[in-house]
């Protein structure tokens, strides 16, 4: 459906950690490096980068939008909640189930250190 999203950071440093963690957690390949950033994802496939912005204005995080990342089970929303805490993420909301999106609807949503709204869902009834 999509290519890539691309989130900015202000501050590799710092959010360094929390990315490397949400993609161990959520099984996301090192695509590479760039300078203040990295991009996780297949090649063939979707992927996020994250890095500074290419105008050079500060990186800021749009209100009303957020990054669901497909999880293949409910393990890995709650791995991927716990990296994002545990790194520098705040919580948006504790794995869990929403049915009011539908019966199996399993996520967890967080804030990465730039403020990003990130989510880890799973549509699995046997997640």
């Amino acid at each position: 459906m999509f290519s890539h999203i691309t989130l900015g950071t202000n501050d590799w440093i710092i959010a360094e950690p929390f990315w490397k963690a949400v993609a161990l957690a959520l099984e996301l390949p090192l695509l590479f490096n760039r300078s203040g950033g990295a991009a996780y994802g297949e090649m063939t496939g979707p992927k996020i980068f994250i890095g500074p912005t290419f105008d050079g204005q500060p990186a800021s995080n749009g209100n009303g939008s957020h990054v669901a990342f497909l999880a293949k089970d409910r393990a890995m929303v709650d791995a991927f909640h716990a990296a994002a805490l545990s790194h520098g993420g705040l919580d948006e909301g504790e794995p869990g189930l929403r049915p009011q999106y539908h019966a199996n609807y399993y996520g967890a949503y967080v804030r990465d250190p730039d403020g990003n709204k990130l989510q880890a869902v799973c549509h699995s009834v046997n997640g």
